[in-house]
C-alpha cells in the first residue's frame, strides 16, 4: 500500500489518500484539545497509545460480528481504514453519570444508569458539536430515520462487547463517543475508539484513565493513557 497525498487533518488525526481509493491511511497525532478546542496541548505518545487501542477494540469488534472501518496496522501511529462517507452525528452511549450529563440533569457524578442512554450529537464544530434528536436530525437532512436506527443499534452492540470486555481488565466504561459512515451504501462504525473519546475509570480506584486527565488538568495523562493499553495486553498497570 502507497501512501498518497494528505486529504484532510483534524483535532487528532491527518487523513492520507492511498493507491486504493477505498482505502485512507490514518495517522494519529500527540496533539490534545478539549472544550471545543478552547484547550490546546500536547500528550506524549497519544498517537501510539490511541493507534494501538483503537485497534484492539476494532480487531475485538469485528471477532464478536460488529464490522467497522479498521483494515490493518501500519506503525505505531498508523492504520488503513475503509474510506467512509462520514455521517456528521455522534452517537454517545452513557452508562454512569459524567461530564456534561451531570450538569445537564443535576446528578453526581458516578451514578449507575439503570439502562444505557444512547444521545445524538451534530458534528459541527462551529456550533460546537450540539445535542439533537431525531427531529432536528430529520430537518437537517444529515441522516435518514432508518441509518439512525442502525447507529444507535450498533452503539449499543458495541456497548455490549466493550463494557464486559473492560471490566475483565479492571476498567469501567463510564461513556463513549462513536461516529460512523456509509461505505457501498452501508452504515459502518468509524473515527477510533480510545481514551479520546471513551471515558474508563478503573474499577477499584475510581481513577480516571483518559482525555478527563488533560480536562481537567489531574496530572498523569501519559501514564493513565499507557494504563489503558497495558491492561488490554493483560497487564495490570495503576496511574
Amino acid at each position: 500500500m502507497i501512501k498518497g497525498d494528505k486529504l484532510y487533518e483534524g483535532k487528532a488525526k491527518i487523513i492520507y489518500r492511498t493507491d486504493n481509493a477505498d482505502v485512507l491511511w490514518v495517522e494519529y497525532k500527540d496533539d490534545a484539545t478539549a472544550f471545543n478546542g478552547l484547550k490546546k496541548g500536547q500528550i506524549s505518545e497519544k498517537g501510539y497509545y490511541n493507534n494501538q487501542i483503537a485497534a484492539i477494540f476494532f480487531r475485538l469488534l469485528k471477532e464478536k460480528g460488529i464490522d467497522n472501518h479498521f483494515v490493518e496496522l501500519l506503525g505505531n501511529r498508523e492504520m488503513a481504514v475503509k474510506a467512509l462517507q462520514i455521517v456528521p452525528v455522534e452517537v454517545v452511549v452513557r452508562n454512569m453519570v459524567a461530564g456534561s450529563l451531570a450538569k445537564r440533569l443535576g446528578l453526581d457524578e458516578g451514578i449507575a444508569l439503570g439502562e444505557p442512554i444512547v444521545e445524538l450529537y451534530y458534528k459541527d464544530d462551529a456550533l460546537g458539536d450540539p445535542l439533537v434528536n431525531e427531529d432536528h436530525i430529520r430537518e437537517l437532512k444529515v441522516a435518514t430515520g432508518e441509518q439512525l436506527i442502525t447507529m444507535k443499534e450498533l452503539a449499543l452492540a458495541v456497548n455490549g462487547v466493550i463494557k464486559p470486555y473492560l471490566e475483565e481488565k479492571g476498567i469501567i466504561l463510564v461513556d463513549f463517543k462513536l461516529e460512523f459512515g456509509l461505505y457501498q451504501n452501508k452504515i459502518m462504525l468509524g473515527d477510533e475508539i480510545s481514551p479520546d473519546t471513551c471515558r474508563f475509570w478503573d474499577s477499584q480506584t475510581g481513577e480516571k484513565l483518559d482525555k478527563d486527565r488533560f480536562r481537567r488538568d489531574l496530572g498523569k495523562v501519559e501514564e493513565a493513557y499507557a494504563a489503558v493499553l497495558a491492561r488490554l495486553k493483560g497487564g495490570n498497570i495503576n496511574v
